[in-house]
């Protein structure tokens, strides 16, 4: 302990008891953790629809598809890989930034994956997204 009985009043209390600190601090945090799970929106919500309009316009998305073949396809239009290089450099060029929705068949070659998404990073476009089903 940090206190001494008999005749030495002098030195008195040197240290202070961290222990019924350490307990409240360890109580806090439980509360708080069990608090932050319940907080958590896990119950499903049927929420209110409204007529909002969005004040942003979302950046616009290239849709590139691969399919089994190994063509490329620029929205539904097939492309060329020079010409989908020529293309991903002037959306890149323009500094929007617009996002890479990539669709490949299952069946496909990882080989053209592969070249249109180093075309993609060679034309600074860096929001590329797999789309799956």
């Amino acid at each position: 302990m940090a206190f001494q009985l008999g005749d030495d009043d002098i030195q008195g209390m040197n240290e202070m008891n961290l222990i019924p600190l350490i307990d409240i601090m360890l109580v806090l945090m439980i509360i708080f953790l069990l608090t932050a799970t319940v907080l958590n929106p896990t119950v499903p919500l049927d929420l209110p629809k409204t007529n909002a309009e969005v004040n942003q316009t979302p950046p616009e998305a290239i849709q590139i598809s691969i399919d089994k073949d190994a063509g490329i396809f620029w929205d539904s239009d097939p492309i060329s890989m020079e010409a989908l290089e020529a293309r991903l450099q002037e959306q890149g060029a323009t500094g929007k930034d617009p996002s890479v929705q990539l669709r490949a068949d299952k069946e496909g070659k990882y080989d053209t994956v592969a070249q249109v998404l180093a075309a993609a990073s060679q034309a600074g476009l860096t929001k590329i997204a797999f789309v799956n089903e």
